[in-house]
């Protein structure tokens, strides 16, 4: 196989007209090499776990049919192991979540969730609203508790695919963070967000749940000023990106590159070809 091309493993860039706030990748990017999973829905639409990873596995057999090498890229931990390996996902119980989305107390879904499926409190963070929505929806609707249902989660088993993470020290990372924040909002991140909030459909659960999103509508709305919510942005995606490494590097079959490295490329290559000793 000598062609590849690219597939977007991120939960928020299969949102149309969120491209700013999801740095999607640019016209000139995709033209270069092409991209898939991206731009599938409207924001007024819902998504979930289960129905990317369908639409992900559509386009894998796709690309190998034609000899073209799929490389999953994106962020988004929960996904790519639910298309690496198949996981067994949960149902959904949607009038359950807008029920628990209007406790506006963080921590008081953490202690609920701590009364019905202690294992699972203890593995997610009281300030992670979404996945602790998740493990009680999970527990409360399917009767069963949420630790159960993730157990193969701590599970990592052989897998064909080659499985690469750039590592960045966290100084770097709070940079870069900083920087590429500064970057979206030149680029008019605050009026994608205008945008989006004018439009008669709205926004779905999913799609609010973007970074930085929910932070600018309360500047649109003038409840909160540009630098403030810059900060408010600012704190939870660096929270977000300490919870991604986490996430990745409890996985063993992650080979991990030094992202600053001059050699890169030529590192992450030679590992791809079986060439490194790493």
């Amino acid at each position: 196989i000598e062609r590849t091309e690219l597939v977007s493993i991120d939960s928020m860039q299969v949102y149309r007209a969120m491209d700013i706030g999801t740095a999607k990748p640019t016209a000139a990017e995709q033209a270069a090499v092409p991209h898939h999973l991206i731009d599938l829905i409207e924001p007024s639409e819902e998504s979930s776990v289960v129905w990317f990873a369908e639409r992900a596995e559509s386009v894998r057999v796709d690309l190998v049919s034609r000899s073209i090498r799929p490389i999953l890229v994106g962020g988004t931990g929960l996904y790519h192991r639910a298309v690496i390996d198949g996981l067994d996902i949960p149902g959904r119980w949607p009038d359950l979540v807008a029920e628990l989305e209007t406790a506006s107390d963080t921590e008081a879904l953490h202690t609920r969730l701590a009364g019905l499926d202690p294992l699972a409190a203890s593995r997610i963070e009281p300030s992670n609203r979404r996945r602790l929505i998740r493990a009680l929806e999970v527990t409360i609707g399917s009767g069963r508790p949420f630790s159960e249902s993730g157990a193969g989660l701590t599970t990592y088993t052989s897998s064909s695919t080659t499985l690469i993470g750039l590592d960045l020290d966290r100084e770097h990372l709070t940079d870069r963070i900083g920087r590429r924040l500064d970057a979206q909002l030149e680029r008019g991140f605050l009026a994608e967000v205008e945008a989006l909030m004018a439009r008669p459909d709205g926004w779905s659960r999913t799609a609010a749940q973007a970074l930085g999103y929910r932070e600018l509508s309360e500047v649109v709305r003038g409840l909160q000023t540009l630098e403030a919510q810059r900060a408010v942005t600012l704190l939870r995606t660096r929270r977000f990106a300490v919870r991604q490494l986490r996430w990745f590097r409890r996985d063993p079959r992650i080979t991990w590159f030094d992202a600053t490295s001059p050699t890169l490329v030529a590192d992450v290559v030679a590992h791809w070809a079986g060439e490194s000793p790493r």
